[in-house]
Parts: C-alpha cells; structure tokens; sequence
C-alpha cells in the first residue's frame, strides 16, 4: 500500500504556491487586505443545499452552545468585519462542506473571499476577468475568450424557454433522457439540472462565462429587484468557478431569508441549524457593497489541465 504518499504531484504543488503569490500580489497592488477569520462558529450556513460538518466543544464556555459549525464560507465573519468599519479584506483559507467528495469536490478546499465597499456587480465582474486573465498568463498558451450572458438569455439561447416563467414539465422535458429521481424537486432544482447537465458540459473549454441576473428565487445573500437576483456566476473550462452578490443589507430579509432556510431544512429533514443572530445585528452598519467567492482548487485544476481535484491538492479526502 503506498496511500500515504500525497495524491499530487510535486509540480503541481509548486504551481498552487505560485498561484497563492500571485492572488496575494493581485490584491496588495489593489489596497485590499488579508484577513483570517474562525473556522469554527456557533452559527452555522442556513442553506438547504449545503451540508455541514460540526464538533462539540467540552472545554470551560459561557452562555453558548457548546456546537460549533465548520465554516462553508468566510462570508459572515467577513461581512461583521466590513460592518465594523474595517474596509475592502480578503480571505484565501479551507472551508468544509460534507457530503461533496469525489472527482471534482473534496469536503475540505480553499476559498477565495472578497469584498469591496462602495462598488457596483459590474465593478467586481471587472475585478474578476482582470484576476481570471492574470492567472491564465501563468501558462503561456492559455488565455481564455470572454462571453457575458444573463441568465435568462442563456436558456433562452439554450432551450428557447424562459426560465422565469416556463412550468416544471417545460424544464424538464430537455432532461428527459437522463435517469432522474424528480421526488422534491422544485423549479430551481431544475434549472440546476439543465446548467449542470446541458449548459456548463456545452461550453468550450477555452471559454470563460459570465452570467448575471439570476432569478429572484436563487438570491441567497444577493439583493433582489424585482424577479432578478444582483448575482453573477463565473464558468472556465465547464467549471463553475465564481459566486458574486450585490450583497444584501437589510436586516429584516435576511434574517426572513435564515428563517425560510430553516423551514426548508425542517421539511427536507435535515439537521437544525441556528442562524447567525450577530451577523443580523452587524447588517444595519454595513454599507452597500458587492462581495464573491472563488474556488481555489478548480483555478488549479484548470492551471494543471486536470479534471480530478486529488492531482492539486496535497492529500485529497481519501488519503487525508
């Protein structure tokens, strides 16, 4: 048995601290700072289509749950720092998510996390094409072409239906020939299946893909206007590699928006998570602001030229 040796290669290993210079360079020469948050809190992500793990703490505490929940995201602890006035910050660190191993996921990977005041969706999209650009020169025969699309355009193109207004069996019928238990699926479960099995493997692996104006159904922490969510995603080489938001800043629909991702847990039986009543309270100081989150591990699978996350990481899941 020789499983204990790392799942990477060396050369790879070497390229991901390239890669890690190269990100903290991008955003020394911008004024944005690096920040370290917990990885463990007592609030945990809300959201029905994550899973987290958890641990017990058995040492001395005060008044709180001796629960602490692994972070799937820097997201809250950053948005309190933004609140308490600390400016434009980053954070380039491990986030854990159960349930997602194999191929392409691993339950623990690195997220890139930023946040910058005062600017617009567009703003940070720009941001974003600048850094994907730069990290495509470290490879000299790769630099991406650059589609922009919103999401309604995109299956319109894709499936002449709107996906605003078209019904379940409208959504379904394009997935049709794939074996799918539809038990509990809802419309945007759908048009998860139809990015997942029909748009991102269309994609040109040379393609870089924006796509913004999300429906308002899919807002997560997004701000809404009328049927559209202020969120982008970013798609390379078929990877899903981005989640950006005009981020939400009233205290009342976010808290409502925690409470309707319980309900949802409950119904699915899943496990009760408690919201994060700090971040609610931290909301009314924070000012209007775009914020996205980077998949670390997939720039390198791209960078690599690999479709398994095992070859970039140290010691994938099964060897960890």
């Amino acid at each position: 048995m020789d499983d204990w040796r790392p799942s990477a290669p060396r050369e790879n290993l070497v390229l991901r601290a390239q890669l890690n210079r190269v990100i903290r360079e991008f955003f020394e020469k911008r004024g944005v700072f690096e920040v370290e948050t917990p990885i463990l809190s007592e609030a945990g992500n809300t959201e029905p289509n994550i899973e987290s793990f958890h641990t017990e703490f058995h040492g001395r505490r005060e008044s709180s749950s001796p629960t602490r929940w692994m972070r799937t995201s820097p997201e809250f602890m950053l948005k309190r720092m933004l609140a308490a006035g600390y400016g434009d910050c980053y954070e380039l660190g491990r986030v854990f998510r159960d349930g997602e191993a194999g191929g392409r996921h691993n339950p623990e990977f690195t997220m890139l996390e930023w946040y910058r005041m005062g600017w617009t969706l567009d703003d940070l999209i720009e941001e974003c094409v600048e850094l994907m650009l730069l990290i495509s020169s470290m490879r000299d025969d790769f630099k991406p072409t650059i589609n922009r699309v919103t999401f309604q355009e995109l299956y319109q193109k894709r499936f002449n239906l709107d996906p605003f207004s078209a019904s379940i069996e409208e959504l379904r019928e394009p997935l049709s020939g794939i074996e799918i238990d539809p038990l509990g699926l809802t419309r945007d479960d759908w048009l998860d299946l139809l990015m997942t099995h029909h748009i991102q493997p269309s994609m040109e692996v040379d393609e870089l893909w924006i796509v913004t104006d999300f429906p308002a159904t899919q807002a997560a922490l997004a701000r809404i206007e009328g049927q559209v969510a202020k969120r982008f995603e970013i798609y390379w080489n078929r990877l899903e590699i981005a989640n950006g938001y005009d981020e939400l800043i009233d205290a009342n629909e976010q808290y409502n928006r925690f409470r309707n991702d319980q309900a949802k847990r409950v119904t699915r039986g899943q496990p009760f998570i408690a919201l994060d009543e700090r971040l609610i309270d931290a909301i009314p100081e924070l000012s209007p602001c775009s914020g996205v989150a980077i998949g670390v591990d997939r720039l390198m699978m791209i960078l690599a030229g690999t479709d398994r996350i095992r070859d970039v990481i140290a010691f994938d899941f099964a060897r960890s």
